[in-house]
């Protein structure tokens, strides 16, 4: 009889999805992560988005399996209740946010292609978690700047997750530190870009990659001098920054 590992192991071979997205120089390592640890405890639903993500053509914007599992536990961990979620794709971090809620939890999901979030809606409605999830087709920033002129929002969520467009991840934290509470925390995915942050001058990237790793340098740069927050820059997935706000 196969082990956990193994049946979990032999369910995934050949799906070809965001599975090898990791700093890890090691990727015999990051798959004994994900058949050890995150696999075999990844809910059906979970696991059933992440097998339809993987036949999507751009699957790699999702975020991978161990990343979901941790801002999972970091939800529960924090006893989050209001969340905002900038990009969704196919709605599998997000549906890793609505399981980490309770019941009477509360997420404002924004993406400009709902078609995409349209995909993982029936499982996340199986699920039984689709009552959380208030979806805003449209880019974030008009939606944040009306949030921004409502009082009751500012220091209103618990946590909020950044995984959209990387040009505006400034533009984001303007307003997003705002509408978190002090205690809050924020969660920027990507800030690592794929270890080129840290890439010599003369390592040959595209024009795209080059601009976004400008963009990620000055970003990190502002959120490490930022007073209003703490700063934890973990080497998961492609990076991701955590930001709890202290003033």
């Amino acid at each position: 009889m196969a082990t956990p590992s193994e049946s979990h192991a032999a369910k995934d071979e050949g799906v070809k999805d965001h599975n090898n997205k990791t700093l890890l120089q090691s990727n015999a390592l990051y798959q004994y992560i994900l058949e050890t640890s995150v696999y075999p405890r990844e809910p059906e639903a979970m696991k059933e988005l992440r097998h339809i993500t993987a036949k999507h053509p751009w699957n790699g914007m999702a975020v991978a399996a161990d990343e979901a599992q941790f801002l999972n536990m970091i939800l529960k961990l924090m006893n989050a209740k209001r969340t905002l979620e900038i990009g969704v794709f196919t709605g599998y971090s997000l549906l890793a946010t609505a399981l980490a809620l309770p019941e009477d939890g509360q997420i404002l999901a924004i993406d400009p292609d709902r078609k995409n979030y349209e995909l993982g809606l029936p499982v996340i409605e199986k699920a039984g978690v689709a009552h959380k999830i208030d979806f805003r087709e449209s880019q974030a920033l008009p939606i944040l700047d009306q949030l921004m002129q409502e009082e009751k929002y500012r220091g209103w969520f618990d946590f909020v997750f950044v995984d959209a467009d990387k040009e505006n991840y400034m533009n984001y934290h303007k307003r997003v530190v705002e509408l978190v509470r002090v205690g809050g925390v924020i969660g920027y995915d990507n800030t690592l870009w794929g270890g080129t942050v840290a890439a010599e001058t003369e390592y040959p990237l595209s024009e795209y990659v080059m601009e976004l790793k400008g963009r990620f340098l000055e970003l990190n740069r502002h959120l490490a001098a930022d007073p209003r927050i703490e700063i934890c820059q973990l080497s998961i997935s492609d990076g991701l920054t955590l930001c709890r706000r202290v003033s």
